[in-house]
């Protein structure tokens, strides 16, 4: 299978909510649909349509064991009631057509509803960043810079364009990135490694002189400076060291 058909258990859950909820709201119509014709009370017409919509695996089963006992007694009073008037009218009473037309107002109602929700969710910051995250774990970087572009059109803040950064740089795309962490860096990202990244970014633009200043800044930085210092401070100091005697 090719890798851009490949799709994760995360990615089919989320696929499949928007269908599990429309399958609730038709099983619900249909519910709402037979509370009517069997002429419960409004409440209890109520109940078992919002029980159904939200729990659908524990209230259609209860409905349906509700229904299979009061068939009997409903076929009986239907026998009897058409006795008594079998002399008297030959038409059923008509509701009125908007109460005839309830339950497709009501599925109507529920699947626009589901609608709007799943297209605000599938388009919120939490959403584009929850997607980017997901798509680095198969590698195509175009789709994690789309979605994290689509995250900062919503909200722009310094840690998306770090992490926006990081992922152009990784796509090859130096110039973008080194853009990117100047931004991020401005904004106030706190990510002391901001300065390695951008010595990266200019080392592959041959860019030598700015990037021994960003090499020089990151070094002097907590990372470099502690008990233990990061792992990356020995190839900014490896780099230093080689541009020295060029300077």
């Amino acid at each position: 299978m090719s890798r851009q058909w490949q799709i994760s258990a995360a990615e089919l859950f989320e696929f499949a909510r928007p269908a599990a909820w429309a399958l609730s709201a038709i099983v619900s119509t249909c519910v709402l649909a037979s509370t009517r014709r069997r002429s419960f009370k409004s409440y209890w017409v109520a109940a078992w349509t919002l029980g159904t919509l939200f729990f659908p695996l524990i209230v259609l089963p209860l409905y349906l064991v509700v229904v299979i006992r009061q068939r009997r007694r409903e076929r009986e009073a239907r026998q009897t009631e058409s006795a008594a008037h079998d002399d008297d009218e030959h038409t059923p009473y008509s509701r009125p057509a908007w109460r005839r037309s309830l339950p497709a107002l009501y599925l109507i109602l529920i699947l626009c509803t589901v609608a709007i929700f799943f297209y605000l969710d599938y388009t919120s910051v939490d959403a584009h960043l929850w997607r980017a995250n997901n798509a680095k774990l198969r590698g195509p970087h175009e789709k994690v810079i789309a979605e994290y572009r689509a995250a900062l059109r919503l909200e722009d803040n310094a840690h998306t364009r770090k992490l926006l950064a990081i992922e152009l740089a990784a796509a090859g795309r130096s110039e973008e990135a080194l853009a990117e962490f100047r931004t991020a860096e401005r904004m106030g990202e706190p990510d002391s490694q901001i300065p390695y990244y951008m010595a990266l970014a200019l080392d592959s633009l041959n860019r030598s002189e700015e990037a021994m200043l960003e090499y020089n800044r990151f070094l002097n930085s907590p990372l470099c400076t502690q008990a233990l210092p990061d792992a990356n401070c020995a190839t900014a100091r490896t780099r230093v060291a080689a541009a020295t005697p060029h300077q």
